[in-house]
């Protein structure tokens, strides 16, 4: 037997080698730009240096109240510095991350303290009586177990003071005096191991029970230099908050600005108004955002848009399929938009629909078709295919055949906390198995035709929702649109739309509109795509602005089925 090795016989030592993790990005802005601008917030402004002492204080305060390795930290708060501070301070104590998504409610935010076993809790003045609920509710579920958690509240200026008052009456620390007991020079320690746990972060739940997914410090090293190598981003881009930080650690760019010692916008409220005033007070390069949020963008009132824009503003959209018609409309006001593709489980995005020099002079539609697809992996993402979940082969790349998204390498995560079958099915035949089923064109870019529980099946026959999703976002009258499945006597299944209207639309006669849209879509589209029954009204959405189809899903069946029509 011949025994394959390597040239040499030279070791790893402590000079050669050592484990990866962002944190050292924020030292080395320290370093290089002292005093640029890393974060501002309304009045409040930092530079570099401030914001890695800040962090230092962060993790020296942490460590003086014995929270360090095997301890998890949970913050809930909106965009604010503290959380920005949050991605780096509590790793430095050795602690892992779990940022709460503030539009969660108080037993969902119970079950994920104590599930993560949280033992400081850092909240936002606005959330403290949802993370004061959430605790009791913790208490009281806990049988005896229970032990509190460190509380901190972090103000905020630009809210009523009451709030900070009454929590601080009721014990909590004050975030800014909790820093004060931390040394600015703290000798911070890096992991010894970079398979350590960096951050938690909870599924947003489209699909239902929320599970800890689990990420270590090279995958955020490799994610926050990959995310912004595929963006093209530059030394010193003006970022805005306008995604939560919340949502998979900011698709990692929080990390990502401080190795491109760029500056941080943050946004505690994202509206159309505030994005396009951001973008000329601060002059913004780059933001990132759920297609649902482009859409508010483009449909934004004149008197709450700035156009045209001073300069191109890089956007780079994932969450959800974004509809060609809304590419095609941010593209035409001046937005450079990158369509990426992702989920929790591998860091946030990590597909982009790599933008080629040839499509430059193809028709804009044509364009926007194109740039709707998910696209390629990520340089720092080994696999990515689009495979048949059956017989594990990758599926012909002809644009038609469906299979199921599939990635492996480094940006895919550790794995769901305390929930081995779980990671047995989602890591079977050593794959990650995304769940989401798309084809492969003859380009290799992957496009998603659906998530596997969203696919309708009426008569036997496979119903994309997604694809007719963007055929009724060509209709001047639809805002948003989500399709589901809706019980059908002779179908078994059949399309239901769920839309929002333009606010222009005379909403009196909505069932003039809705027979208009099925009229539409019989143009459109084949017959029995055309949804059976439209229903009008807001879409029910996650924190980071997904439609919850399992709502709808629950909505439509609750509906009944779609009577059989009786020829005689």
């Amino acid at each position: 037997m011949v025994v394959e090795r390597d040239i040499d016989d030279l070791p790893k030592n402590e000079a050669n080698h050592t484990a990866l993790t962002p944190l050292w990005f924020l030292e080395r802005a320290a370093v290089v730009h002292p005093t640029r601008k890393s974060l501002v917030h309304g009045s409040r402004h930092y530079t570099w240096l401030q914001t890695y002492q800040r962090c230092r204080r962060v993790a020296s305060a942490l460590n003086n109240h014995s929270v360090g390795l095997g301890s998890t930290v949970s913050i809930i708060a909106p965009n604010v510095p503290a959380l920005y501070e949050a991605h780096f301070g509590i790793p430095m104590a050795g602690a892992v991350l779990n940022t709460v998504n503030v539009r969660l409610n108080a037993s969902t935010i119970a079950f994920l303290l104590g599930h993560s076993s949280s033992v400081v809790v850092m909240v936002d003045q606005e959330f403290f009586t949802l993370a004061e609920e959430a605790l009791k509710i913790w208490a009281e579920k806990s049988k005896g177990q229970y032990k509190p958690p460190l509380l901190i509240v972090i103000g905020d200026e630009s809210l009523d003071p009451k709030g900070l008052k009454y929590a601080l009456g009721r014990g909590a620390i004050e975030y800014e005096k909790f820093l004060e007991t931390g040394d600015p020079e703290y000798a911070w320690q890096p992991p010894k191991d970079e398979w350590q746990s960096i951050a938690l972060g909870y599924t947003s739940g489209t699909t239902a029970s929320p599970k800890g997914v689990v990420l270590h410090h090279r995958g955020a090293y490799l994610m926050s230099l990959s995310g912004g190598l595929v963006w093209g981003m530059n030394e010193g881009a003006v970022y805005l908050w306008t995604l939560p930080m919340f949502h998979c650690n900011g698709w990692c760019y929080t990390w990502a600005l401080a190795a491109f010692c760029g500056t941080n916008i943050c946004l505690r409220q994202v509206t159309a108004k505030t994005v396009y005033s951001a973008i000329h007070k601060y002059a913004v390069t780059h933001f990132c955002a759920a297609p649902v949020v482009l859409n508010t963008i483009v449909n934004a009132p004149e008197d709450d848009t700035i156009l045209p824009l001073p300069h191109v503003v890089h956007v780079m959209t994932a969450g959800a399929a974004p509809p060609p018609s809304v590419l095609f409309a941010m593209s035409q006001r001046g937005f450079k938009v990158t369509h990426t593709y992702g989920l929790s489980e591998t860091y946030g995005p990590a597909t982009v629909c790599a933008w080629k020099p040839e499509w430059d002079s193809l028709p804009p539609e044509t364009q926007a078709r194109l740039n709707a697809r998910q696209g390629v992996r990520y340089i720092g993402l080994e696999r990515a295919d689009v495979l048949n979940p059956r017989t594990m082969e990758p599926v012909p790349a002809d644009g038609k055949t469906v299979g199921e998204i599939m990635m492996r390498g480094n940006l895919v995560m550790k794995g769901y906390l305390k929930n081995p079958k779980e990671n047995e099915e989602t890591f079977a035949n050593g794959w990650f198995h995304s769940g989401d089923l798309a084809v492969k064109h003859p380009d290799s870019y992957i496009e998603i035709k659906d998530r596997s529980k969203d696919i309708i099946i009426s008569g036997g026959e496979n119903i994309s929702s997604v694809e007719v999703e963007n055929i009724l976002y060509q209709h001047p009258a639809i805002l948003e649109v989500s399709v589901v499945a809706r019980p059908d006597e002779k179908w078994g299944e059949s399309p239901c739309a769920f839309v929002t209207l333009k606010q222009s639309v005379n909403k009196s006669d909505e069932k003039r509109v809705a027979e208009d849209i099925m009229k539409f879509c019989r143009e459109k589209m084949p017959a029995y795509w055309v949804p059976k029954s439209v229903l009008f009204g807001p879409l029910p959405k996650t924190a980071t602005g997904k439609i919850q189809k399992h709502l709808l899903r629950t909505k439509a069946k609750e509906l009944g089925p779609v009577k059989r029509v009786s020829k005689l």
